[in-house]
């Protein structure tokens, strides 16, 4: 009898370690569960977010490149046409696309082109240049339908003038221009008194968004 009695508290014991290691078996499994589910979302949220914000940033940069001017000219009394409208100032590396040429205004590079009576023989990058008029510079464009005497002149006045840029404009409406932030006007020659006056006015005139700042140390050719 105590023999059988013996025989089932064995028998007990036996189902009962059998039932504790089955429950450690289920908790483990379910631990696992649960860690691989939290890595998966986790990981999901962060792959999520840096999609978004890459998203975001694209977006971002192309709004900048692509609509960092709108508006349009009005002509004064005086000749000068004043960008009635929005200039954004953003620094962008993507090509910006201007709704005038040479552009008065607008997103751009972030390296400025040197504007200390700096005179380049070569087309220049409109980013960079429109940089410059941010610093309160005056350049002056010209294409193939202006006089080798006038782009002589204008050089040799570009050379003596802080604060302004010469360079050739090809696609350009008319031979000589000049251009400030936010300001424009047709020359009829390099002897045209408006040049006198337009560069008395906006070299580092009221217009400029960055006074004082830089003209060396940017870029050039």
């Amino acid at each position: 009898m105590g023999s059988a009695k013996n025989s089932s508290n064995a028998s007990r014991k036996a189902r009962i370690e059998e039932m504790r290691r089955a429950e450690q078996s289920r908790e483990r499994r379910n631990r696992i569960l649960t860690i691989t589910a939290s890595v998966v979302v986790v990981a999901g949220l962060v792959v999520g977010g840096v999609v978004l914000v890459k998203s975001q940033s694209d977006k971002k940069d192309t709004a900048s490149d692509s609509k960092g001017s709108s508006g349009h000219f009005v002509t004064g009394a005086d000749g000068v046409k004043t960008w009635k409208g929005t200039l954004a100032r953003n620094h962008v590396t993507k090509t910006v696309t201007y709704p005038m040429e040479p552009p008065v205004g607008g997103d751009h590079n972030q390296v400025w082109m040197n504007c200390n009576g700096d005179v380049y023989t070569k087309a220049i990058n409109n980013m960079n240049a429109v940089h410059s008029l941010e610093h309160g510079a005056v350049w002056v464009t010209y294409n193939s339908k202006a006089s080798d005497a006038d782009v002589k002149a204008l050089a040799a006045k570009v050379k003596k003038t802080p604060y302004t840029l010469m360079s050739p404009v090809e696609d350009q409406k008319d031979p000589i221009m000049l251009s400030a932030w936010g300001k424009q006007r047709t020359v009829t020659a390099a002897s045209d008194p408006n040049v006198d006056k337009f560069f008395a006015e906006f070299v580092q005139g009221k217009q400029t968004p960055e006074p004082g700042a830089a003209c060396t140390n940017g870029l050039s050719q």
